[in-house]
């Protein structure tokens, strides 16, 4: 465990992470960072989420501790008895960390750490971490920034108190005081300097978005829980290259890419994943990213099918909780099950029963594609209009925009010009009003 100047636990990789097969004990004991998970929930919750974000940021957890309780306690997070019971489980379980299930306050995180005599981090802090890690683009590194540094604002505490008693006199600050001014001001310059930039990059975006809003295309975004293949079914549908592995939150940068579906133009747009509790922090400093989702004609939403039933439906909650919260809710939805390739036909007619409406897939067999690929083109027939026209000769050109915008289209030789029917994009209908057929 690392302490940054600030006073902040920091999380650094340990080498090896934790397995769950032979062997992973005596691992887990030689790891730099061993933690043990607590957590204050209601029931039927449990830590097993912590354990793999922790996991992916290479931090063996050496045990678990729940205490069943309506709201942390506003002090210790944990209430007394189960702080003492967590004192024992860390020093029997050879723990250096403490990792707790929630976003706790710096007053919560102070105690604890007195009480346990170890590091404390929370489960913001392990999100904000993978996300520092996994950041790729420029913008995807302004947004980790600004999140840490928001999040980190208010716990900037400690490491100068040993001078704050040099000043002395009454009313007199000590220079540890100022220190710890300093550096705040010093983030909040930082935090203001991130804003503006980000500002910036969304005015960007936001002329690429005119730019694609001019041409009218029907827009899907996949949305889903971290990990639940969404990278590799854009893969498979487009054929793009998106970058994909097996890890929480892999892909921070949207991918939009052009799906062809009876040769008709769409846009496909890969977002970051969703996960329970997303800090609040992540949901400001992504904003400009969301957008894509709150704009979306057609929300795809990848679920895990290999998931336990269980698990499965808390990850499904998740993503439409997250998804109020950006002002997405409201968004036509399509529900995807995917990875059916790693079950077998009982398990895939048992989710097919559970989610009569959903398509199931395996973005890495390609099955099911297709039925995909028809469900996309009928969920979205309502941003579509029905178009019969005559188009003279002469306007050859225009021929070739509707052939482009519709696909597939019907058409008829005329000696005044070609009739033609079509679907095209509601919003460029006007475009070929003048070529309208009266009847």
């Amino acid at each position: 465990m690392q302490r940054s100047r600030n006073g902040r636990s920091a999380l650094t990789p340990a080498p090896g992470g934790a397995g769950r097969g032979a062997g992973d004990s005596q691992r887990s004991r030689r790891a730099r960072q061993r933690a043990l998970c607590v957590g204050a929930l209601r029931e039927g919750d449990d830590v097993a989420e912590l354990g793999e974000l922790l996991r992916t940021v290479g931090v063996a957890v050496v045990g678990e501790l729940v205490q069943r309780r309506a709201h942390p306690h506003p002090d210790t997070y944990l209430g007394p008895g189960k702080v003492r019971e967590a004192k024992a489980a860390a020093e029997e379980c050879d723990a250096n960390l403490i990792a707790c299930d929630d976003e706790i306050t710096p007053r919560q995180e102070r105690n604890l750490e007195q009480a346990l005599g170890l590091p404390v981090v929370d489960r913001t802090a392990v999100i904000l971490d993978i996300f520092a890690s996994h950041a790729g683009s420029a913008e995807g590194k302004l947004q980790v920034e600004l999140a840490q540094l928001e999040y980190n604002l208010a716990r900037m505490r400690g490491l100068w108190s040993h001078l704050e008693r040099l000043g002395g006199g009454i009313g007199t600050r000590g220079p540890g005081e100022t220190q710890i001014e300093t550096d705040r001001r010093l983030a909040r310059n930082r935090i203001a300097t991130l804003k503006r930039r980000l500002e910036h990059v969304k005015g960007t975006r936001a002329v690429q978005r005119a730019e694609r809003e001019r041409a009218a295309l029907p827009t899907v975004a996949l949305v889903g829980y971290t990990n639940a293949g969404k990278s590799t079914l854009i893969n498979a549908l487009t054929g793009a290259e998106v970058g994909v592995a097996d890890r929480l939150f892999h892909t921070l940068d949207p991918a939009t890419r052009t799906l062809r579906i009876g040769g008709r133009p769409h846009l496909l747009t890969d977002t970051v994943g969703f996960i329970s509790k997303l800090p609040h922090e992540l949901v400001d400093a992504f904003s400009a990213t969301l957008e894509e989702t709150r704009r979306a004609d057609l929300l795809a939403h990848v679920l895990d099918g290999s998931a336990p039933d269980e698990h499965g439906e808390r990850m499904r909650r998740a993503v439409e909780q997250t998804l109020e919260e950006i002002d997405a809710g409201a968004r036509p939805r399509l529900l995807i099950v995917n990875k059916i390739d790693l079950l077998d036909r009982e398990r895939v007619e048992e989710l097919r029963l559970h989610h009569p409406r959903a398509v199931l897939v395996s973005a890495a067999t390609g099955e099911g594609l297709e039925e995909l690929r028809e469900r996309i083109e009928v969920e979205l027939r309502h941003t579509l209009r029905p178009l019969d026209l005559l188009v003279p000769y002469a306007d050859g050109r225009r021929l070739a925009e509707l052939h482009e915008l519709a696909g597939e289209i019907s058409r008829q030789d005329t000696p005044e010009g070609v009739r033609v029917r079509a679907l095209v994009p509601a919003a460029l209908a006007e475009r070929f009003s003048r070529f309208a057929v009266v009847t």
